[in-house]
């Protein structure tokens, strides 16, 4: 919508027009030091990946140059700014050089102050000052960081602490605010307090560090020096210095010295925006420190020296807290959101380095962590969210601790953890020992019986102060925050008066004015649930005293007023100029107005278009009063003063509201982009003039040098630029989705104020007028601009949050959005702020989030008060001149007569109580409510006549005849009615059913857990069964579910497992047997189906041949393999024989073992409580054993108690059914005495009762009327909850729960019981029923029967007394007889109890011990297997150097056997013996038998034989002379050629053989070598099995005699005790052994079983020895004839061969199976090479076939293309015919001819891509393997293709 115009409203040009004064001024700094701030370059810091480990940045120094006011806001510049700049740029402003060398002269300063080293960037942007360094200077600041900085060098303080700003050229001092006192605390700032000796307190306040003295509570301020706030304070251990870690650019951290306060060193570059914490390690020599966000970065430093030693990324998220080790200073610790994380700094191969190691939480929660502690032994105990500490250890949670009732320590987060000799002080955010609400406390932590109360030494607002108002009178003010409390203060003494607390906390504030109090002594108060409440200040001394008062206070508040008209927050309180109106705003978007003088009665209120931000009243300059109203969302409007209507009773008005006040609305609309727009207009004017001057100049300078050709150059350059230049577009007019928040606004004119705005259109001071009212108007749809704006200097992103002028209206207060306070000194009667140029900035709030919430100035404008939403309250003298005395003190009101007679109104504590409207609303409803009530109440009456009238028609048609009464239908007045009122009760009742659902389901669930929790457990519930005659009475257990120490075994660790060894053992050979026989089973299955598959192929001759080779060769070395397996199997069998001879100190196992359990139970009864008692391994005991005896335990008592339950239920099911026999037969006894007559009457037996304790089940069973009844109680108790619900309830007129329904009653009754009481029925007697005559006397038979029946009814009623005595008498005499059991079984119960209570100790005390008992049992098993398996290695070891000794030893046999079987062949007398001889025995260099891979391998491998051939040469070689020589290659003549050739055969064989015990000693060798490894590894590893043993047995004996400490109870009687002394019993029987019966049986019994064994021992040592002469007889006699048979062998073989042979040689004689396989070898090759060459021949065949093929094709290609090109030559002649004749008839071409034409021309075209296309084939068809492409088509064919190919 756009704006209208108005009469009398400047045009935006011209209000804009006015911004010419601003737009070339210099914006300022907002924060300046003495000088200039300094100006910093850096690198970027690079940080790590976000993992777990961290790898330290490296340290680079940095340097800091000052910075000038224009370069510390470059970055946050406006664009009005960077505009400003650029048209001081082009005015030619010569700033910048000024400004340059300021930054030199500073640099040069900044050096001089001890700045260590500086880089800077290669490049800046061009909109900052560039600044070189020049090479010397770098090197002398390399020089100076070389050089030690001086111990007793300072810094100028002056020159470090923040000044305030004041604009240039006016006159306003610096002094113009001096800070006098500070009120506030903020408590919530991490470790803002810091003691510095006993009475010195340190904290900060915004930009303020203040000490404060604890005794005189004086305080001292130090500024900051950045003036952006402070960070964190620490203090060093020896309080000699302490640190100010500042906020803000790169900041600094600065170090003091105390007690003097002055700088004594900087430390730079350690974070980017501000600091977290910081710390000095327990020395003092170290400094570290974290920073804040965005970088996190944590630095090591040497404070003293100004340099960081190690510096890297301390997390992703913010941290909290870094601290050193007290204990090891090269440990650290970090904690902040969600992390703790331990660093440890260490010396690695690149430096020292700073690891992190980050905390895992594990299973538990992760949480933030504020407080921690490192204990001693290296540990850290933390804090956690939820109020428990966690204990950590090696970065793991070892333990969280709570207190002793499972309780959390704290409720809430655990800020600090302190160790104080030993004891552990935790401070938590509950409240417990740290005061959240702020305060400081003082504590005596000593703890004995003089300890002091804790002392409030201070108290201060909690969190954020929203209001603060002065007193008009004197020097008092009031201020309120959200922690609920209302503070007086004198703050021209310096003191907090008093104070009060309320439920709710406090949002608005104003101090009544004198026009309607005079006294100056009431305050209002807004708070946040709505109310609003008048609170008087007066002096308590001025009351009158009385007797016994407490310590009168130096001031003191009572509540005089409360009323709630809102029902959100109330965000503004305004009186109105006069006095007589009070207007109240508040975020509920409603405006209430109070008439003052009726005390404060409601006038009123008006709706808003959105929360209510400001309320102000017109000022006595302005004619009418009316009222600002200012809402958060864009809308101010003006309300005139409400009308007060002193006449009317309200008591009728159903309404506050105001509907027909008339209001004047504002809705701002956003301009700044318009103001934007017109700034870059009027600067493009101002160039373009500019160029068009300098153009003209340079247009007359060219005319006059060059005349006609100047004046043409210039026009060409003109047209040159003219291209060049592209106007860039201007900035678009951008309105923001969301309105700007308006923040603040005051009166101008009458219709017209200025306000300021937040977000977007913060920067300016907005000049608005209201239009004219107008009632139908929307105001949502509204829009309005302001006529005038006014330029705030640096508040782009720091907007105004409140203003206030002081009384001559020549000063504005503004308070800013970054806790700056801000002074505009203006001009009298300036209401369109002309002179809003000229002001005085300083910080002094926190700028991160210290926005000053309210600012006031002292009735004589001498102070200023500013509050912010960091906590804190600041009092400033206005003027430093005006000063007052310091002994001034404020004037406390009087109090009035009477008040402290008067009662003190009812306060409004419920925050959801009834605003003034909505009572009012309230009050409506209920009067309509009433009314309905009572018309209600009138129609019920009428239907109750109508209804009685109703029911005296049916009484009157039920006393008509039959035939002459209405139906009950024929009432109906209509049918549908009836329908429709059960139709409307159906669905009333489901309604209601519906609406409890929840309620029936919460009920049931809850019913349903108390079941699950207390009944389902329950096997069987405490039954009660009482004698009938005695007072006897038995009880059942109440029995649970057996406990889980039945349901399961555990295994135990300490039970040792069968090693792999074992396993291995057991498995044995069998499984490498089966393995091997699996292997060959698939070895076999693979070949059986080669076989197969070469069955069905005929065979060839080679084949057939190879085969028969194969068979032959075959036979031959089967032969002799058997006689070589049969000679081995003859070894075997005599090295087993061998093997099993005992030795002569061989011992039998079996008697070992016997030895040995004899050893351990000869008898010798051990006490466990012995020093040397040693345990035996099956009487080791452990936890797992335990609790299975103790489940043992429970299922024995479970089962006896069960079974006992049993019989007791039993006995109850008799006593019912003894109850139902009794009642049967006292009803026939009745029936029996009604005939009889009274003086033969015998006492009836009194029925027997179930008691309700007999059948608890029926606890739980209820009817309609059990409920009735029980809600009945309940209505009649709803005081008092009654604790027996759940007990007997018979003594109620309905039984509780006890009574049963009607139709429950029989459920008790036995089959037998109702089968009796029918017979009963049916068997009594026949009672003659008397007919009604006339009575006659009896006849002498009817006598005679009549006293037969008499007798009868007498025997019968005295039968049916004893009977019922009978069945009494019985179950008493079963109940005594099952009590007297159970008697039994309860004693023996508690027995197990005892032994329960013993079990489930030492189940504690072994639970305890598992843990270290499963390590030492895990170690000995370990070891114990590494034995084993090294034994079996040994084993292993041993079996192949035999097997190996075997082979050698065969091998040897064949070399024997070898030189024999040349000697058979060679005969006797053989004149070539010695030459053969020489020949087989010759030397000779053979190569290595393996795969030769390359010619570089063969050389390696003649090396490698050459350096071998000594280990092939034997003894007798050695023996022979070297000199002779022989050719060994050619066979001698008249030698035998096939001896020759076999004996070179032999030679190779023998060479084989020695080779071959080459390697089988080389291997005998190595394992030799592995067996004596093994060996020393044995002894070791045995070595510390002993000791591993021994420790557990050790650990064994600790754990018996920590259970030897247990108590056991055993119940002895007398004559169980026999040990006495002097024949009595002592009375100290601890040195006393007790023992079972059992166990005296045992050992008797064992001693007679020892000395039968031993007789028996006797016996078998007698018979062995007389068995062991007889064998050593048998021994002498087997030598003898072994001698015998070795000498007839001998003979026999001289006999037979002429000499001793070895028969072994001779049958393991074979063939030469090397040259066997060869010939094999041959054959194969031979049948292999045919079948090649056979397929090479077939494809010579295919491939001349397929060539002869492509020769065909080929010349069938040519000759088609001979025919297209003879088609084409005719095509081309006759194509040219018709051309010339056709260009001789026509002069222009036909469209038919144009037609054919294209159509020609296509078909050579085409002709002519296929005669291409055939080149290209005939060219491939050339080539060997070329690609035949396809043929081309034409396009017609293209076209008839389908779309889809």
């Amino acid at each position: 919508m756009r704006p209208t115009a108005r009469p009398g409203s400047a045009s935006l040009e011209e209000g804009w027009r006015c911004l010419g004064n601003w737009s070339k001024r210099r914006p300022p700094a907002e924060a300046v030091k003495r000088g200039a701030a300094a100006v910093r370059t850096f690198e970027e810091m690079k940080e790590p990946d976000d993992q777990d480990t961290d790898e330290e940045k490296s340290v680079t120094s940095k340097s800091d140059g000052k910075k000038s006011l224009r370069s510390s806001k470059s970055e946050s510049r406006s664009p009005v700014q960077e505009d400003d700049t650029f048209l001081e740029d082009a005015t030619d402003e010569t700033f910048t050089e000024g400004e340059e060398s300021y930054l030199e002269e500073d640099s040069d300063e900044e050096r001089l102050e001890g700045s260590l080293s500086s880089f800077q960037y290669d490049d800046l942007q061009s909109t900052r000052v560039s600044q070189q360094t020049p090479a010397p200077a770098v090197e002398e600041a390399e020089e100076e960081v070389k050089k030690k900085i001086s111990e007793s060098f300072f810094y100028d303080y002056m020159e470090l602490a923040s000044m305030p700003f004041v604009t240039l050229d006016s006159d306003i001092p610096l002094d113009l605010l001096t800070l006098v006192h500070s009120f506030g605390y903020d408590c919530r700032k991490r470790a803002n307090l810091q003691l510095l000796d006993n009475s010195i307190a340190i904290y900060i306040a915004g930009n303020q560090l203040i000490f404060l003295n604890l005794k005189t509570k004086e305080q001292i301020y130090l500024r900051s020096s950045s003036g952006e706030g402070i960070g964190v304070i620490g203090v060093h251990p020896h309080k000699t210095y302490f640190t100010v870690a500042e906020k803000g650019s790169f900041p600094d951290i600065i170090i003091y010295e105390y007690p003097s306060l002055r700088p004594y060193r900087i430390l730079r570059d350690g974070t980017e925006k501000g600091y977290a914490y910081v710390n000095f390690n327990y020395s003092g020599t170290l400094l570290a420190s974290v920073g804040s966000n965005p970088d996190y970065t944590l630095t090591i430093w040497n404070w003293k020296e100004e340099q960081p030693i190690l510096r890297t990324k301390a997390f992703s998220q913010e941290v909290f807290k870094v601290t050193f080790n007290p204990d090891n200073e090269e440990q650290l610790t970090t904690s902040g959101s969600g992390h703790i994380k331990f660093w440890e700094m260490a010396f690695t191969f690149t430096g020292l380095k700073l690891q992190g190691s980050l905390g895992r939480f594990g299973k538990t929660t992760t949480t933030d962590i504020e407080g921690y502690m490192e204990l001693p032994d290296g540990k850290v105990l933390s804090g956690s969210e939820w109020g428990n500490m966690l204990l950590w250890e090696g970065g793991l949670i070892k333990v969280e601790l709570c207190r002793g009732t499972s309780k959390s320590c704290h409720n809430g987060p655990i800020n600090q953890i302190m160790l104080d000799e030993g004891e552990v002080i935790t401070v938590g955010s509950d409240g417990c020992v740290r005061d959240a609400n702020g305060a400081i406390w003082k504590l005596d932590l000593s703890f004995s019986n003089i300890t002091q109360d804790p002392e409030c030494l201070f108290s201060f607002h909690s969190g954020a102060v929203e209001a603060v108002a002065v007193s008009p009178l004197t020097y008092l003010m009031a201020t309120t925050a959200l922690d609920c409390s209302v503070r007086i203060y004198d703050f021209a003494s310096k003191t907090l008066l008093t104070q009060m607390k309320f439920k709710q906390g406090g949002t608005a504030l104003v101090w009544v004015p004198r026009m309607v109090n005079f006294t100056g002594a009431e305050i209002i108060v807004g708070f946040e649930d709505g109310v609003v409440r008048i609170l008087e200040l007066y002096d308590p001394k001025g009351l009158t005293i009385f007797v016994g008062r407490k310590k009168i206070s130096d001031a003191d508040i009572r509540l005089k007023q409360v009323f709630k008209p809102h029902t959100a927050r109330v965000t503004a309180l305004a009186y109105e100029r006069d006095g007589e109106i009070l207007a109240t705003g508040s975020k509920d978007q409603t405006v209430f107005f109070f008439e003052v003088e009726r005390d404060y009665k409601p006038i009123g209120y008006i709706n808003t278009p959105g929360p209510v931000c400001q309320l102000m009243w017109s000022p006595m300059s302005h004619l009418e009063s009316t009222l600002l109203i200012i809402c958060e969302n864009g809308y101010i409007l003006e309300a005139p003063l409400p009308t007060i209507n002193l006449e009317e009773d309200d008591h009728d008005v159903v309404s506050y509201e105001i509907k027909d006040m008339c209001l004047k609305c504002f809705h701002f609309s956003s301009v700044k982009s318009k103001i934007l727009r017109s700034i870059e207009i009027e600067k493009r004017e101002r160039q373009r003039k500019l160029k068009e001057k300098i153009r003209e100049e340079r247009r007359n300078k060219l005319a006059a040098e060059m005349g006609e050709d100047g004046e043409k150059e210039f026009q060409e350059e003109e047209e040159e630029e003219e291209e060049e230049e592209e106007e860039e577009p201007l900035p678009e007019i951008f309105i923001p989705s969301t309105p700007s928040p308006i923040l603040c606004g005051f009166y101008s004119e009458p219709g017209k104020f200025w306000v300021s705005l937040g977000d977007y259109d913060s920067g300016f001071l907005y000049h608005c007028e209201f239009p004219p009212c107008d009632k139908n108007s929307d105001f949502k749809e509204q829009k309005d601009e302001p006529i005038n704006v006014r330029y705030l200097e640096d508040t782009e992103d720091n907007p105004i949050q409140t203003i206030t002028f002081n009384i001559n209206k020549v000063m504005m207060f503004c308070g800013m959005k970054n806790g700056a306070i801000r002074v505009y000194v203006l001009n009298q009667n300036d209401p369109s702020l002309a002179s809003l140029v000229d002001y005085w900035h300083f910080n002094m709030h926190d700028n991160n989030y210290g926005c000053i919430k309210s600012i006031a100035s002292s009735f004589d404008d001498r102070f200023l008060v500013t509050v912010g939403a960091d906590g804190n309250i600041f009092v400033f003298n206005i003027i430093s001149e005006f000063m007052l005395r310091k002994d001034i003190k404020a004037k406390l009101p009087s109090p009035r007569f009477g008040i402290e007679t008067e009662p003190i109104p009812e306060d409004i504590e419920d925050p959801k109580a009834y605003s003034i409207e909505n009572a009012r609303r309230k009050r409506e409803h209920d009067k309509l409510m009433k009314e309905v009530e009572e018309i209600k109440a009138r129609k019920r009456e009428q239907i109750k006549a109508l209804r009685t009238k109703f029911c005296k028609l049916l009484e009157m048609n039920e006393e008509l005849p039959m035939h002459m009464q209405f139906k009950r239908t024929d009432f109906d007045v209509d049918s549908k009615i009836r329908a429709e009122m059960h139709r409307r009760t159906a669905f009333k009742i489901q309604q209601v059913e519906k609406e409890l659902a929840w309620e029936k389901e919460k009920h049931e669930l809850g019913l349903k857990k108390l079941k699950n929790r207390f009944r389902d457990p329950l096997e069987s519930d405490t039954i009660v069964v009482h004698a009938i005659l005695s007072d006897h009475k038995i009880s059942s257990y109440r029995l649970v579910q057996p406990s889980k120490y039945s349901k399961f075994k555990r295994t135990s660790q300490s039970e040792r497992k069968p090693s792999k060894l074992d396993r291995f053992e057991k498995e044995g050979t069998g499984r490498k047997d089966s393995q091997r026989d699996a292997g060959g089973s698939i070895a076999i299955q693979e070949e059986s189906i080669i076989e197969k598959g070469k069955k069905f192929r005929p065979k060839t001759l080679s084949e057939i041949m190879v085969e028969n080779q194969i068979e032959k060769t075959r036979k031959l070395i089967l032969k002799a393999e058997r006689a070589q397996l049969k000679i081995q199997q003859r070894k075997k069998e005599w090295e087993e024989l061998y093997k099993s001879k005992p030795g002569d100190d061989y011992e039998d196992p079996k008697d070992l073992q016997a030895i040995k359990e004899a050893q351990v139970y000869m008898g010798d009864f051990n006490l466990k409580t012995a020093p040397d008692y040693k345990i035996p391994e099956h009487m080791r005991i452990n936890a797992a054993k335990k609790e299975e005896e103790l489940g043992h335990l429970d299922s024995l008592v479970h089962g006896n108690k069960r079974y006992m339950n049993k019989c007791i239920l039993s006995l109850r099911d008799l006593k019912v059914a003894v109850v139902e026999e009794i009642q049967c037969l006292v009803q026939e006894l009745k029936n029996i005495q009604s005939t009889l007559h009274v003086s033969k009457h015998i006492p009836i037996p009194q029925i027997p009762q179930i008691h309700p304790e007999e059948v608890p089940e029926k606890r739980f069973q209820y009817d309609e009327e059990t409920l009735l009844n029980f809600k009945q109680q309940h209505m009649k108790s709803d005081d008092e909850k009654s604790p027996g619900v759940e007990q007997t309830g018979s003594g109620g007129p309905g039984g509780g729960f006890l009574k049963l329904s009607s139709g429950k009653d029989g459920d008790l009754t036995t089959r037998d019981s109702m089968s009796r009481s029918s017979k009963a029925s049916t068997l009594s007697l026949d009672i003659p029923k008397y007919m009604e005559f006339e009575k006659a006397e009896p006849t002498d038979v009817e006598l005679e029967i009549m006293k037969r029946d008499e007798i009868k009814h007498v025997y019968m009623q005295q039968y049916l007394v004893n009977r019922v005595k009978e069945l009494i008498v019985t179950f008493d005499a079963e109940l005594r007889l099952l009590r007297h059991q159970k008697l039994k079984l309860d004693t023996q119960m508690k027995l197990s109890d005892l032994h329960h209570v013993t079990l489930f100790q030492e189940i504690l005390l072994l639970k305890n011990f598992e843990k270290q008992e499963n390590i030492l049992q895990e170690r000995v098993n370990s070891l114990d297997k590494e034995e084993q398996y090294m034994q079996w290695k040994i084993n292993e070891t041993l079996k192949e150097m035999e097997e190996k000794k075997n082979e050698i030893t065969k091998l040897q046999e064949q070399e024997k056997a070898l030189y024999a079987g040349f000697q058979t062949a060679i005969g006797e007398n053989n004149k070539f013996a010695n030459f053969l001889m020489k020949v087989l025995k010759k030397k000779i260099k053979r190569v290595k038998k393996k795969e030769v891979e390359g010619d570089a391998d063969e050389d390696e491998e003649s090396e490698e034989s050459s350096e071998e051939e000594s280990s092939l040469e034997s003894d007798e070689d050695e023996s022979e002379s070297e000199d002779e020589v022989f050719d060994d290659s050619i066979c001698p003549t008249n030698c035998d050629v096939a001896l020759f050739e076999l004996t070179l055969q032999l030679r190779e064989k023998r060479l084989d053989i020695e080779e071959a015990l080459v390697e089988e000693k080389k291997v005998v060798d190595n394992l030799k070598k592995e067996y004596d490894t093994l060996s020393k590894k044995v002894k070791i590893v045995a070595t510390n099995l002993n000791a591993a043993e021994e420790a557990l047995e050790a650990y064994q004996r600790e754990k018996q005699q920590r259970l030897n400490e247990l108590l056991v109870v055993i119940p002895l009687k007398l004559h169980q005790i026999e040990y006495v002394v002097f024949g009595e019993i002592p009375s100290d029987l601890s040195g006393t052994l007790v023992f079972s019966n059992h166990a005296l049986r045992q050992l008797q019994e064992r001693i007679r079983e020892l000395q039968e064994e031993n007789s028996k021992q006797q016996k078998l040592n007698k018979e062995w020895r007389e068995r062991r002469k007889q064998l050593i007889r048998e021994k002498r006699e087997m030598t003898k004839t072994i001698h015998k048979m070795e000498e007839t062998v001998r003979q026999l073989m001289i006999s037979k061969f002429g000499r001793v042979v070895n028969l072994e040689a001779l049958q393991t004689l074979s063939v030469n199976t090397t040259l066997e396989e060869l010939k094999i070898r041959k054959l194969r090759k031979e049948l292999a090479n045919a079948k090649e060459m056979k397929m090479w021949e077939e494809k010579i065949a295919q491939m001349r076939w397929e060539l002869m093929m492509k020769t065909k094709e080929h010349t069938r290609k040519l000759y088609q293309m001979n025919d297209l090109c003879i088609e084409k030559k005719k095509l081309d002649s006759r194509l040219n015919t018709l051309q010339n004749q056709q260009g001789n008839a026509f002069q222009s071409l036909r469209e038919a001819d144009v037609v054919a034409r294209e159509e020609v021309t296509e078909l050579i075209q085409l002709q002519a891509e296929r005669i291409s296309a055939l080149k290209e084939e005939i060219a491939l068809l050339r080539r060997k393997g070329g690609l035949i492409l396809p043929p081309i088509r034409s396009p017609q064919e293209k076209e008839m293709q389908p779309a889809d190919l």
